[in-house]
């Protein structure tokens, strides 16, 4: 038994190290859009939107009140039935640099978003480009930066992440898990310098890019039955010979994806097998979470609870920096992103159930079963 629980305490050590070097190297290489004019500030922001009649109203304003660019905005309705065109309508009355795309019926074989940005694409005036979904809220320098962003990188398409607004209590809980992925398992540095498809990482709720790039890559359409173009676009431009790269938006834009805790199961299970869902990488996944995120809590809990009787010193000592090790990305990113505190005291609840969230979504994958998403049935992928 003893022999188990030291063996256990080293893996605990060994699994929590990973992403907390990580992190500890990806915050200082995770930067934020320099602030100065863009060389060309020209540039076409493009939003897709589907029965947004509650949001869209504050996304043309945060949009139309942007500083340093010379922009025209998009938006694409999407077959809304809740009055979002009338507003984008009325707006365009009034102001020459809002524009309404009607969009065109869903091709067989398409998910709603990436046709939508597809037909933006088609009706874009700029060279260069911003989409940008309904829910972020970019501050008026926003724009401008990301345009810097672009320039500086040297890449053919970069994504900003916003800092997530969380209000229910798997919002709370499992949105900030968002950067701890990212920061914890993507070596960033070598991701920049190789353009592999499977270095590729993106946030799709804000990408920018210009035309010539994105139809060197197919754009939309190369990745046009995906439910998460944040991976799939990126690993498109990748395939193409080209660069991406990402950066920290938290300082010029927030976004509140969802507002119930039920959209957030259903939001993360929707593209979980495009990700760590998938069946080649939720196994080693779930290992490296489980035992390097879980596992420390249940060792230390399991050691208080039997006054470590008969533990070695040196598998206390483990399974306490284990803990730490595993506690630690998430405290830097809560200072960092401004994610709150007691959400990353509940870090091993949270991995829980994130992986229950990707075998769950599997398991729908593998038994054919279909889900709904605003009003439409997505096929398994």
């Amino acid at each position: 038994m003893n022999g188990m629980i030291g063996g256990a305490s080293l893996l605990a050590v060994a699994t929590a190290a990973l992403p907390t070097l990580l992190t500890w190297a990806n915050l200082r290489a995770f930067g934020r859009a320099a602030r100065r004019r863009p060389r060309d500030g020209r540039v076409s922001v493009l939003v897709p939107a589907r029965n947004e009649s509650e949001a869209i109203g504050r996304l043309m304003d945060d949009v139309l009140a942007s500083k340093d660019v010379d922009l025209e905005l998009l938006i694409l309705d999407d077959d809304s039935t809740d009055g979002t065109a009338d507003l984008v309508e009325r707006r365009a009355a009034v102001d020459p640099r809002v524009r309404l795309v009607r969009g065109g019926p869903l091709p067989e074989g398409w998910c709603g978003k990436q046709h939508a940005c597809w037909q933006l694409s088609r009706a874009a005036t700029a060279e260069t480009w911003v989409f940008l979904d309904v829910d972020v809220s970019p501050t008026p320098d926003a724009i401008a930066r990301s345009l810097v962003f672009l320039e500086d990188s040297g890449a053919a398409l970069v994504s900003g992440f916003p800092r997530q607004l969380t209000g229910s209590f798997l919002e709370w809980l499992l949105l900030p898990l968002i950067h701890f992925i990212l920061l914890g398992f993507l070596p960033l540095a070598r991701s920049r310098s190789d353009t592999n498809p499977g270095m590729a990482a993106g946030c799709g709720q804000w990408f920018v890019t210009r035309r010539a790039d994105y139809e060197r890559a197919g754009g939309h359409a190369a990745i046009r039955a995906s439910l998460h173009d944040g991976v799939k676009l990126p690993r498109a431009y990748r395939r193409a010979g080209l660069a991406t790269d990402i950066f920290d938006a938290s300082d010029i834009a927030s976004c509140r994806m969802y507002t119930r805790s039920i959209d957030v199961w259903r939001g993360l299970s929707k593209n979980a097998t495009e990700g760590i869902g998938a069946p080649t990488t939720i196994v080693p996944f779930t290992l490296l979470l489980g035992c390097g995120q879980i596992l420390p809590l249940v060792l230390v809990t399991l050691g208080i609870v039997t006054a470590f009787r008969g533990w070695p010193w040196w598998a206390v000592g483990a399974a306490f920096l284990a803990l730490v090790l595993s506690y630690l990305p998430r405290l830097l990113e809560a200072t960092r992103f401004g994610q709150s505190l007691s959400s990353a005291v509940a870090h091993p609840l949270a991995m829980v159930v994130f992986l229950a969230i990707q075998w769950q979504a599997l398991i729908r994958r593998l038994l054919g079963l279909k889900t709904a998403w605003r009003g439409r049935t997505l096929a398994p992928q």
